[in-house]
Formats: structure tokens, sequence, C-alpha cells
């Protein structure tokens, strides 16, 4: 008997399968579904609501979303389909092609996660592909301390993280604690601590 294997699919597969009633990645071939808190929801509404707020004011030229897929790749090669809590993109980017689904194979300006039980995918997995790519600014918002202590410290503390790709295409990462200013190569005027987010 033989068992045939089960075909992985690819990013553009993905794009064409993908559901309409929820938010969905590509992972490992599969179509994986991203189920959040409302805690969680609400934590990402309020800093993409902050961004925004920011884009108005100083009139970037930027688009703050939360359904941007985005065509990364593993280590080893594997096409993924990632879906940040918040992505910010560049708008001349955004509308070089406003009939095409809202999915880059391009870096985008920045991309943010908010951390859940599955905390090596932002802490690893992400990082690497989002670096791999070339996304300029990474936000890993830890605001339940849920990673190891090799990220938190000890004591484990709420945490956001923001790596900055350098000339050499390596992330450098900042953490910002408490009533911390986030700085954001992004959005350099922005004034937002944890413990705002954490009040959301």
């Amino acid at each position: 008997m033989t068992i045939a294997a089960k075909q992985e699919l690819s990013f553009d597969q993905f794009l064409e399968q993908y559901p309409e009633d929820g938010r969905y990645e590509l992972v490992d071939g599969e179509i994986v579904r991203i189920l959040a808190t409302r805690q969680h929801e609400d934590i990402a509404d309020f800093i993409a609501d902050a961004m925004k707020d920011e884009v108005k004011l100083r009139q970037l030229n930027y688009k703050v979303s939360d359904r941007i897929v985005l065509a990364t790749q593993t280590q080893a090669g594997k096409e993924h389909g990632r879906n940040p809590d918040v992505s910010v993109v560049d708008l001349a980017l955004w509308r070089s092609n406003r009939l095409a689904y809202a999915a880059l194979q391009e870096p985008i300006q920045l991309a943010l996660e908010v951390v859940s039980t599955n905390w090596e995918d932002d802490y690893i997995d992400k990082l690497d592909e989002y670096q791999r790519m070339g996304i300029s600014e990474y936000w890993i918002v830890d605001y339940l301390a849920i990673g190891s202590r090799t990220y938190l410290g000890n004591p484990k503390t709420p945490t956001v993280f923001v790596y900055l790709l350098d000339e050499s295409g390596v992330y450098q990462s900042t953490a910002f604690k408490e009533d911390d200013r986030i700085l954001s190569r992004t959005f350099p005027e922005l004034t937002l601590t944890l413990n705002q987010i954490l009040n959301a």
C-alpha cells in the first residue's frame, strides 16, 4: 500500500485558497488559522491606532494595516505566508498594483507581532524570516512576559523589543520596559511607552 504525501501549498496557492473568515498564515505548506485573545487584539489595535495617528499628524506616506500577508522564506528555503499583527508599508509600494491581493513579496517598512503562547514563532522563526526578507523594523510586543528568560531577563517582565536592520542586513535589538519611550526608526517622533500599551 502506498500513502500519498500531502502536497505543500506554495505562496500563490495559499493566496488562492485563503479563507474569507479570519486571519491565516502559510506555515510549512499548510494554512494555519490565527486566533488571538481579546487582550491581544486590543493591544495590536491600540498600537496600530497610535501609528495611524502619527501617519496623519506627520503626513507620512505609510499605510498601517492588520490584513497584509507577507511572502517570507525560511532558512531551508520554504515559502511561508506571514500576517503580522500590524504592518506598515510605504504607500508607493502599496499602490504599485492596487488590484493585487493584500499580499506583498517586497519588504515592508515595519512588522509588529504581539506575542502569544507560541512565543518561539515571534522571537525565532518570524525574526529570521523578516530579517531575511529585509524588513527595516520589527517589533515584538511581549506584554505577558511569555518569552524565555534569555530574552526577558530574570525575573521576566513585559517588554517591547525593537529590531532595526543594520547596513549588513542583520537585526540589532533594543528592549523597552515600563515608561521607556519606544524608539522607532519608522516613527521617530512617536511618543509611546509599554505602560501606555498595557493600559490599552
